[in-house]
């Protein structure tokens, strides 16, 4: 008889020191990262940012996460020269490179101020809806998409007297995530990082007639099946979710970076949301809607998007969809 294979069942010790390990490695990561930033900071603003968007466009790459952009520029364009593909993915490290050097100089670079004759690093489009918003007592949603320098639009609100909670997803590296984190606290209201829970979370902010801030252009497991530049994708429903249960006004907002440094942060009318027979928000069609509007704004200008990331793996299993109830359920 054929000897069966023996299972393999996880040493614990060796679990234990592969754990330590990543933790390690995590730990010497971020402090090449944070020694890198503190020398930055050493210089004048626009020398620091410069000096990162020509070290990333050097070094980015060197990483296999390039050869993932390069791949999903190819697909989302493919009527462009592989010089023109390559030239997106090096503008996209570029934005990235400033993205990382921005975080130390927030408090240098947001110098909007209403009104002012003379005008600073930042302009705003969209005014009056910033106004709109702060001024109503009722919850709202904002989403955008990782464009430009995402972050500023959360202490662009907060200049407006609007009070908002920024959903965000913390890197996987903790130490990284730390400072991160810290940083943004500082400058940025409140903010909830996306893990299990968030949804309850986001709807009890939006329950006490709060505004939440959501990044939606990421791949979500299992989420419900949409397109994204023609192209099959999972994407987080609970957006949707939400404005269908509260009935609220979802405005998109993103950022474009400028010459010289500069920034235009734009908030846009608010969406005429999709209804389905019963007069109920669609989800499905309103997850597409958002969809559609990053896409729009990316090809705008799409080496200000991260290209890096796997957008559209679809993960295993049965396909998502929404039920006439508004809760996700799968075919068969």
């Amino acid at each position: 008889m054929p000897r069966k294979k023996a299972s393999k069942i996880p040493n614990p010790t060796m679990m234990r020191i592969m754990g330590r390990l990543r933790q390690l490695n995590y730990w010497l990561i971020a402090q090449v990262a944070l020694v890198a930033l503190k020398l930055l900071r050493l210089l004048p603003v626009d020398k620091a940012l410069n000096f990162a968007d020509r070290a990333a466009r050097t070094v980015g790459p060197w990483f296999g996460r390039h050869r993932v952009a390069v791949d999903n520029i190819r697909r989302a364009y493919p009527e462009k020269t592989d010089a023109e593909v390559e030239a997106i993915a090096l503008d996209m490290w570029g934005n990235m490179g400033r993205l990382g050097a921005e975080y130390i100089f927030l408090d240098q670079i947001f110098d909007y101020v209403p009104h002012a004759d003379t005008p600073g690093r930042i302009e705003v489009s969209g005014i009056d809806h910033f106004i709109e918003i702060a001024s109503e007592e009722k919850p709202h949603i904002l989403f955008t998409g990782h464009l430009g320098n995402f972050e500023l639009l959360p202490i662009a609100a907060a200049t407006f007297g609007m009070k908002m909670t920024a959903l965000f997803r913390p890197p996987n590296n903790p130490y990284l995530a730390e400072y991160i984190f810290s940083t943004r606290a500082s400058n940025m209201g409140d903010l909830l990082a996306s893990q299990r829970g968030a949804s309850f979370a986001l709807a009890g902010i939006l329950d006490r007639g709060g505004n939440v801030g959501v990044l939606v252009d990421q791949k979500f497991s299992r989420g419900l099946r949409t397109t994204f530049f023609g192209r099959e994708c999972e994407t987080n429903p609970v957006l949707a979710m939400l404005a269908r249960h509260y009935e609220c006004d979802v405005y998109p907002a993103h950022c474009v970076r400028l010459p010289g440094n500069r920034y235009r942060l734009t908030v846009e009318d608010k969406l005429t949301l999709p209804r389905n027979e019963n007069g109920s928000v669609d989800v499905q069609a309103l997850t597409q809607m958002l969809n559609d509007t990053v896409e729009r704004w990316i090809r705008e200008d799409p080496g200000q998007w991260m290209w890096f990331h796997k957008r559209w793996t679809l993960s295993g299993g049965r396909r998502r969809k929404v039920n006439k109830a508004g809760k996700l359920a799968a075919d068969s």
